[in-house]
């Protein structure tokens, strides 16, 4: 159930491999009011960003921008493990004109080889309320169909989602969050997710609580499901590390992770590491080359208690 949300209300990390991983924007704020504190499934983003993205096998990524609001892009995956695959990737994003209208919509679909589809259309309704759904299917089959719609006040955010409703077999998954700014450092709320079918039917409360500082950041979920707690620290320009600890009172799996990233702008390089409970270590150095627009990706994972070395080679262009 939880998976399902997280696929698809989750932004991934952006194609440029130098993101400027800072506090969010409401630190900004400096009229004395206090800032809206953005939507609930960011609020471990600044963390997770430091982690490196596991890749194994050898990767290509061509994107070509048509137009302010338009690009496509092509992705060819060759992989030792799982079956090689190539993706198709189209976005229509908001121009700033757009944008100022309210009512243009972000279109993004992804189609893969065996047929699988995945497209996401976002809505702005007006300046302060957003729409937004999500359809994904495995190959001829439909898995998610998502529904949400988020209300971002001066200093809250509240949204509902709706996934999955399915009137024939009496089943369907809700999900309610809001966050509130209770001074400019610290943000409180929760998630209550409300899930029914012919044979059970439940829900699970989890409170949140997000406080930052000038150069950190630390942000606690905490409910019957488990608990997920995260620390982000800038350290300078350079470096910026993180530490996540979860554990699911479902599976019964406690997990703790240490991140880091280090960037080289006079080498254009960036390099993120990461080392957890589960003795998997491994890093991912991506490596601009100037002046082509290209960037050359190289990583490996260890997982020394499995006996297991995943390495892989990507290319980005465009």
């Amino acid at each position: 159930m939880g998976s399902v949300l997280a696929l698809s209300s989750r932004p991934g990390r952006q194609n440029s491999p130098f993101p400027h991983n800072r506090p969010p924007s409401r630190w900004d704020r400096r009229d004395g009011r206090l800032p809206n504190p953005g939507s609930f499934d960011e609020l471990h983003r600044s963390c997770k960003d430091v982690f490196p993205q596991q890749i194994e096998g050898v990767k290509m990524l061509l994107t070509k921008t048509l137009s302010s609001f338009f690009k496509v892009s092509h992705t060819v995956h060759l992989s030792a493990i799982a079956p090689s695959s190539y993706r198709f990737h189209v976005e229509h994003l908001q121009s700033d004109a757009d944008s100022k209208e309210g009512g243009a919509p972000m279109l993004i679909g992804e189609m893969d080889s065996s047929g699988s589809l995945n497209a996401h259309s976002l809505f702005h309704l007006s300046e302060r309320i957003r729409a937004k759904a999500v359809f994904q299917t495995q190959q001829a089959q439909f898995v998610t169909w998502q529904f949400e719609t988020e209300y971002r006040g001066s200093d809250f955010t509240a949204a509902a989602t709706i996934a999955n409703p399915d009137i024939l077999h009496e089943s369907v998954i809700m999900v309610a969050h809001f966050l509130q700014s209770v001074s400019s450092q610290l943000v409180l709320g929760g998630e209550l997710v409300y899930h029914r079918g012919r044979t059970e039917e439940g829900g699970i409360l989890t409170l949140a609580g997000q406080y930052s500082g000038s150069n950190w950041v630390a942000t606690l979920n905490a409910g019957r499901g488990g608990a997920h707690a995260s620390y982000y620290h800038r350290a300078n320009k350079q470096i910026q590390v993180g530490v996540e600890f979860e554990a699911s009172t479902r599976t019964q799996e406690t997990t703790f992770s240490f991140g880091y990233q280090m960037e080289v702008p006079e080498a254009n390089m960036v390099f993120r590491g990461m080392l957890d409970s589960r003795c998997i270590i491994g890093g991912v150095l991506e490596k601009r080359l100037c002046p082509l627009p290209a960037t050359l990706i190289m990583g490996a994972f260890v997982n020394h208690r499995g006996d297991k070395l995943q390495v892989g080679l990507g290319v980005n262009v465009g």
